[in-house]
């Protein structure tokens, strides 16, 4: 347990440095370079750099992958391209669903101030964004084995999917948890050169996960995009969201335990796993009454979640 505390305190620390290293650096920018600074505010806000939380919520289930798939830490090389992929992906992910809906996102309270709805920004500029950040991830991918490079193709595909799934199915969450999953199976090949059925079942679990956060964030939109005409789980859950969403809580932990069964984990994975449960008593108990602020922190603390899961895994391998 002191272990874990110590873990955790690092991390926390390992936080505020970056934090503080960052206002630093933005506030040198800002002084010498204000022009240059400005752009790179606008193209931040567009990459949704801003807002963290989408690159944790796919680095967690990578970096589940990755340990899981090299049985402790994974090569030096395989961590660092995935690491900068996760960052670059979901950057250009942001930008192209920012694309897809800029016409629906000005109808939106929370959406309606961003770059390319508001027009501080160009729909040509922005994809011109979006394919050098591809590309720059595939040039990364191209160090990695060919089957890797192949299945990159397909990391390529569920990205540009996604944002129009709201569109035509109340399912677009699913999507999402392929897109950011789709991670687990790359790094096992980067790793093993072999998709394993572990790889799968780590990857049905991110699904479920995903399925979890982004419908307490879509419980936040949910009276918006019901006049716009956006579709989403919450929607189609209607009443039953909260019970829903517990359900499917209980098959993410499910599924994670057959995942640490088919790996022979111990008993840090499973403490990592029991505290994570906690995470999503605390989620339910804050969505309970449907109010927005709630749902959002209720989506926020899936942070956490992923966080302590990561946790047990690289615990469990490193006191074996």
């Amino acid at each position: 347990m002191s272990l874990i505390k110590n873990v955790l305190g690092h991390f926390s620390s390992a936080t505020k440095y970056l934090g503080s290293l960052w206002q630093q650096i933005n506030a040198t920018l800002k002084s010498k370079w204000p022009t240059q600074h400005k752009k790179l505010c606008l193209y931040a806000r567009l990459t949704r750099l801003d807002k963290p939380i989408g690159i944790l919520l796919l680095l967690w289930p990578t970096l589940w992958g990755l340990w899981f798939a090299a049985e402790g830490p994974p090569y030096g090389s395989v961590f660092i391209v995935f690491c900068l992929g996760v960052l670059l992906m979901r950057s250009a992910g942001c930008v192209l669903n920012d694309i897809a809906d800029r016409q629906i996102d000005k109808h939106i309270n929370r959406t309606e101030a961003r770059p390319l709805t508001n027009g501080e920004i160009g729909a040509k500029e922005a994809l011109l964004i979006a394919i050098a950040l591809i590309f720059i991830a595939f040039l990364l991918v191209l160090t990695m084995n060919t089957f890797t490079v192949q299945l990159a193709f397909v990391a390529v595909l569920l990205a540009g999917v996604y944002p129009f799934m709201k569109r035509h199915t109340y399912l677009p969450q699913f999507v999402l948890g392929l897109a950011f999953g789709w991670a687990i199976p790359m790094g096992f090949a980067a790793q093993t050169g072999a998709i394993p059925e572990l790889a799968w079942i780590l990857l049905i679990a991110n699904v479920l996960w995903s399925v979890v956060y982004d419908t307490m964030y879509a419980m936040v939109d949910r009276e918006d995009d019901l006049k716009i005409g956006v579709k989403s789980t919450a929607i189609l859950l209607d009443d039953a969201d909260r019970f829903i969403i517990a359900i499917i809580q209980f098959m993410v932990i499910f599924t994670l335990i057959m995942a640490g069964k088919r790996a022979e984990m111990g008993g840090l994975y499973y403490l990592g796993l029991f505290v994570g449960c906690g995470f999503f008593i605390y989620q339910l108990c804050l969505i309970w009454q449907r109010q927005k602020e709630n749902c959002f922190k209720a989506f926020l603390n899936n942070n956490w979640f992923g966080f302590t899961v990561f946790i047990g895994i690289m615990l469990d391998y490193l006191m074996r």
